[in-house]
């Protein structure tokens, strides 16, 4: 049992066949089931059920998966550790909501940047329950999410609250039709379960769903009166939004809505990290800063499904 043979049990794993593991380890099918085949006869058992469709983990498989990917994470961050100590600076995958890393973020990067210049930093954008994969599968140091977030293996700090609006365009809306199309991110951004609730409270019922990708599609079709769409007032009122959209306060029950940032529990908290956690910690805006927050700033993260869904 060697790091190559559990990066091959985990990539087996994760992908649930020997092609894909062999694309992801960028290696060929033949090397992959090798590997599988030595291990299972070194550990005297089977670690995967051979299918039609592909590879599926026995529970010991499962079990070697769990252990292969807690190594793995642990010398990833041996690595960062020691580069850090020699002075050349450190690795730090960090993920973001789209509307937290259009807004809230640029000034925190630029503060990090201009005084750790030496860190590899990497921002993944994505929405809320997509980033909290991320993160439980150690894909990701860290991300900022909106909405309550409750897992045993996370820890959050409450960095600060957004407050959401319904965004109309500013010109009106001249249908019933756009008056009640959303146009919004997925099912796994936290912001869409409040905009959906809104719509119901406000009697919009029935009303049709706009899915898009990108934050500025979202709002471009709601400045060109399409339909509404439900974000933080931060990101409705800049430029150049603010003159195409209005924004329309909602209940105190949906406008509030916290922005965390979430580790795993276990995970070792790096010089890099620490500087970049400080660095938020500067940034958070005056009147929702972290000291005005609920709970310690490492306290154990809470799972809520309504409102962990960008």
């Amino acid at each position: 049992m060697d790091l190559a043979g559990l990066r091959v049990v985990k990539a087996v794993a994760d992908t649930g066949s020997v092609s894909r593991a062999a694309e992801a380890l960028n290696c060929v099918q033949s090397n992959v089931t090798a590997r599988v085949k030595r291990l299972e006869e070194d550990l005297g058992v089977d670690l995967f059920l051979r299918l039609s469709r592909g590879m599926e983990p026995t529970p010991a498989g499962r079990v070697l998966a769990g252990y292969a990917d807690r190594v793995l994470r642990l010398v990833a961050q041996a690595r960062d550790a020691v580069a850090e100590a020699a002075g050349r600076g450190g690795r730090l995958a960090v993920g973001s909501m789209e509307s937290t890393a259009a807004v809230r973020l640029p000034p925190i990067l630029a503060r990090f940047h201009r005084d750790h210049p030496d860190v590899e930093l990497t921002i993944a954008p994505g929405p809320t329950e997509t980033l909290l994969a991320e993160v439980l599968a150690g894909r990701l140091d860290g991300a900022f999410v909106g909405g309550a977030v409750e897992h045993p293996d996370l820890i959050a700090r409450r960095i600060f609250d957004e407050e959401l609006v319904l965004a109309e365009p500013a010109a009106g809306l001249t249908t019933d039709s756009a008056r009640r199309t959303l146009i919004v991110f997925g099912r796994a951004c936290a912001y869409r379960g409040r905009a959906e609730m809104a719509m119901r409270e406000a009697g919009r019922v029935p009303f049709r769903v706009m899915e898009f990708g990108a934050l500025d599609a979202i709002l471009g079709c709601v400045g060109a009166g399409m339909g509404v769409t439900v974000m933080p007032r931060s990101v409705v009122e800049r430029d150049p939004w603010r003159e195409l959209l209005a924004a329309r306060p909602l209940p105190d029950a949906l406008a509030r809505m916290p922005t965390q940032f979430v580790r795993r529990a276990d995970s070792i908290e790096t010089g890099s990290l620490r500087a970049f956690l400080a660095a938020v910690s500067d940034g958070a805006p005056v009147n929702d800063a972290i000291g005005g927050a609920t709970g310690s700033p490492t306290s154990r993260a809470g799972l809520n499904g309504l409102s962990a869904a960008c």
